[in-house]
């Protein structure tokens, strides 16, 4: 016999041994993985093929949530019928068909603690035991939440935002989506039923500018079909700053309806405006419509100092703005036809009895 013929005797001898394992090991035929949730329910099939001249006794289904520990959860015997010894799956698992050639059984109610290895095994003769085993996998939704933390300016590093994947299997992941410079961090907390419990915060450097910006929450996991996402804004308190406007260089002696508008940038919004002199009371022509300074006519008692106060809850801040009333009659005219007066300071008044202009010479 020659070498080559030998190898080819070897490898079909090998072929024959392989498929033969391969025959045996499925005649109990079950599948190799399920998946579920929490209160769902499970089925586990199992049958016996190409029984033959093989006599089947009794066939158990065996629980082995550890490596080595098992427990009998469902025996079916053709004579004694179905029995169901573990207490844990009591009134939670029953047989399908309920005959030795098709031993399916479904558990309800089901838990996280039920994830685990389930083995079919069937009792012959005379071949002896023989077995398929299953491996239930639980998976659980997990609760999301987000929620932004409201903090006051400052130069420290402080948590704004946190976001949560609460009680999910697999593990949950977080990320944040945002233009402002910051860092998150994570931390995983495993449960009893076996969940974990994912939290994520978001920190950063809070300024007045960052209030009202966005800040995203993404939280990611097998069981949903997409992205959970919160869309959040930032919220950074801070005391009011404040601007005078309104004022537009001229206020002639005379005019009336003047408006200066005070203006404040704050969080929490303003609780009080005030407005004062800085001579003590505001001159008679002028009243105040909350943030707004109205002056009926423009005389010489508005030729003063103006303060405007704005208060909120973290603090307070003032701005003064001095008015400069013009008085035509005693500037030198220097284009008579247009009644215009030199203002000094670089600006030319012109009478409204024509066009008004004020400007630079």
């Amino acid at each position: 016999m020659s070498d080559f013929t030998m190898i080819n005797c070897c490898l079909i001898l090998g072929a024959c041994l392989l498929s033969s394992q391969v025959v045996w090991s499925q005649r109990v035929r079950v599948e190799y993985e399920v998946t579920s949730s929490p209160n769902g329910s499970v089925n586990l099939r199992c049958e016996f093929t190409n029984s033959g001249s093989t006599k089947l006794t009794q066939v158990s289904w065996m629980f082995e949530r550890v490596e080595g520990d098992r427990h009998n959860i469902a025996v079916f015997h053709p004579l004694y019928g179905a029995s169901f010894p573990n207490k844990d799956f009591v009134g939670r698992v029953q047989f399908t068909q309920g005959s030795l050639e098709n031993p399916s059984i479904r558990i309800d109610k089901l838990r996280m603690s039920d994830a685990g290895r389930y083995i079919c095994e069937y009792a012959t003769y005379p071949s002896g035991n023989e077995q398929g085993t299953t491996t239930l996998i639980m998976q659980a939704k997990p609760k999301n939440s987000a929620t932004v933390i409201p903090v006051q300016a400052g130069s420290s590093e402080v948590v704004v935002a946190r976001c949560e994947a609460a009680q999910g299997k697999p593990e949950a992941t977080i990320s944040w989506i945002t233009a402002t410079a910051g860092r998150y961090n994570h931390t995983s907390v495993p449960e009893m039923d076996g969940t974990v419990t994912v939290k994520s915060e978001y920190r950063m450097i809070p300024t007045p500018d960052e209030n009202g910006k966005d800040i995203t929450c993404l939280v990611n996991q097998k069981t949903q079909n997409e992205p959970k996402t919160f869309l959040l804004k930032l919220v950074v308190e801070y005391p009011p700053t404040v601007r005078i406007e309104g004022y537009d260089n001229n206020w002639y002696m005379g005019r009336t309806d003047a408006v200066l508008i005070c203006e404040a940038d704050a969080n929490p919004e303003p609780t009080n405006v005030t407005w004062t002199a800085a001579s003590g009371q505001l001159p008679p022509s002028v009243s105040v419509d909350q943030n707004r300074l109205l002056v009926r006519k423009v005389d010489e008692t508005v030729n003063t100092t103006f303060v405007c106060e704005v208060k909120n809850s973290l603090g307070s801040a003032k701005k003064e703005f001095s008015a400069m009333v013009i008085d035509p009659s005693k500037r030198e005219p220097i284009d008579v036809r247009n009644n215009c007066w030199n203002l000094g300071f670089g600006f030319y008044f012109c009478s409204p009895k024509r066009n008004t202009f004020v400007g630079e010479v």
